[in-house]
């Protein structure tokens, strides 16, 4: 069970900390960070850690604990704020994001931060672990629940169908993969650099169940999440329509802050933004 089991409208408020959080984060780290990424899986990442895994600070390491997965790695940023806003990690880590000998370096490092369950970066590899982590839970009889979010950009990578052919072999129905689709990767739009639609068809071809959601309205990213069918037989993923950077309108779908960080005025216009 999940320890804070929020309301959607307090996860509502929770992502607005989260957010205020990221532009900090990133506004004080020496290597940057990757602001748009981090912003669109806001609401993904609240609904999860307040409302609907099984996980909490007093139950890293339970082998019966609900695994999230981050496989979109460089959104790193994100995923610490989240983690500092529910206990898991102490919020003045935040600080030392990215510096030398850092708790919390660019990429998720479990030997590093506690609660992190896989070292991901290398894009499209946090699918295929998270097949084996589920197929490992079904073997064992657990019921855990193995949770991964995945960069649109990220699907072109052809580990990614392979992973998503072996789940729907082995019936992984305790598998859910939330795609954070921003339609935007590094350089451009998804339609010009490598096209996905149709995008459900897709994934309903490789005899997954598929349903789609606004991944920056907790109302709809809950309720999508809670309707996932995990005795049916078959994997889960859920497109979560996104924008990149959601939240501070100078940064949402602009494709030049998907490695970029607030600066000066920027941090103000950001924060008052967010009703700091």
């Amino acid at each position: 069970m999940n320890p804070y089991q929020l309301t959607p409208e307090s996860i509502s408020q929770k992502a607005r900390a989260v957010r205020r959080r990221i532009i900090r984060l990133n506004s004080e780290s020496p290597a940057g960070g990757h602001t748009g990424a981090d912003l669109s899986q806001v609401e993904i990442l609240c609904a999860l850690y307040f409302r609907v895994m099984n996980t909490g600070p007093d139950q890293v390491g339970d082998p019966e604990r609900d695994i999230y997965i981050q496989s979109k790695g460089h959104a790193v940023g994100c995923y610490y704020c989240v983690l500092a806003e529910a206990g898991f990690i102490p919020e003045h880590w935040l600080k030392t994001y990215q510096h030398s000998d850092s708790r919390l370096p660019g990429h998720p490092v479990r030997q590093k931060t506690p609660a992190i369950e896989l070292n991901t970066g290398a894009l499209g590899h946090g699918l295929p672990v998270a097949v084996g982590m589920a197929l490992a839970a079904k073997m064992s009889g657990s019921t855990k629940r193995v949770f991964v979010v995945c960069g649109d950009g990220e699907l072109a990578e052809g580990s990614i169908y392979e992973a998503a052919l072996c789940a729907a072999k082995y019936k992984l129905d305790n598998l859910i993969v939330i795609i954070d689709h921003n339609k935007l990767q590094l350089a451009g739009l998804i339609k010009d650099i490598m096209p996905l639609d149709p995008l459900p068809d897709k994934w309903k071809a490789f005899n997954w169940s598929v349903s789609e959601c606004n991944g920056n309205d907790t109302n709809s990213v809950v309720s999508a999440l809670e309707a996932v069918d995990c005795s049916g037989g078959v994997p889960n993923v859920i497109i979560a329509h996104t924008k990149k950077g959601a939240g501070v309108s100078f940064i949402e779908d602009q494709p030049a802050w998907h490695h970029r960080v607030p600066k000066g005025e920027e941090i103000e216009l950001a924060l008052a933004e967010l009703g700091d």
